[in-house]
């Protein structure tokens, strides 16, 4: 009896170190992404991101906390508008920054959350048209935070739904 479980713990002992080798392979970075196709201009879709003051008429984070505290400094629009929140567990703490805007094509952020995890990644934000209607493409990547990262990064970007969409599509319908 005591020669099987031997057995056992060295077979387990052997899987563990297997899996940390494996995960000691992989990457320590993470990359998201969700595309939308609206009925928009470009143009119109651009100007509801390049400005934080518009966010709330389409940013489902806006929603989660009625109550969330929002400080709107730098830039009014574009390069240098910075946009920092203060909200419930849900939304928690962070701030973004606007590094790059090319109208109406790219728009890059700096996203850094403070609460209830630290975490700084980089945002994206792509349109390009298609007929009547603009594509907008959704990214999001940056460092992992643990050993465990493979794992992670495969729970992050495998869920579906998750985070909610970032897509201005109400918003920017022509009236």
């Amino acid at each position: 009896m005591l020669e099987i479980v031997a057995i056992i713990a060295a077979i387990a002992v052997v899987l563990i170190v297997a899996v940390l080798i494996y995960a000691a392979t992989k990457p320590a970075i993470f990359r998201i992404q969700r595309a939308a196709s609206i009925k928009a201009p470009p143009e119109k879709i651009f100007a509801l991101l390049n400005d934080f003051h518009l966010w709330p008429s389409w940013s489902p984070w806006e929603k989660m906390d009625p109550d969330m505290k929002r400080t709107l400094s730098g830039a009014s629009s574009g390069k240098g508008a910075v946009y920092a929140w203060e909200g419930n567990s849900k939304v928690g703490q962070g701030r973004m920054e606007i590094i790059d805007a090319s109208p109406p094509s790219r728009l890059a952020i700096k996203l850094d959350f403070l609460r209830p995890f630290e975490a700084h990644n980089m945002v994206e934000f792509t349109l390009g048209t298609s007929g009547d209607a603009t594509n907008v493409i959704w990214a999001m990547n940056g460092p992992l935070p643990s050993p465990t990262s493979p794992w992670t990064r495969t729970a992050i970007t495998s869920s579906k739904g998750s985070p909610p969409s970032h897509s201005p599509s109400s918003a920017a319908r022509p009236s």
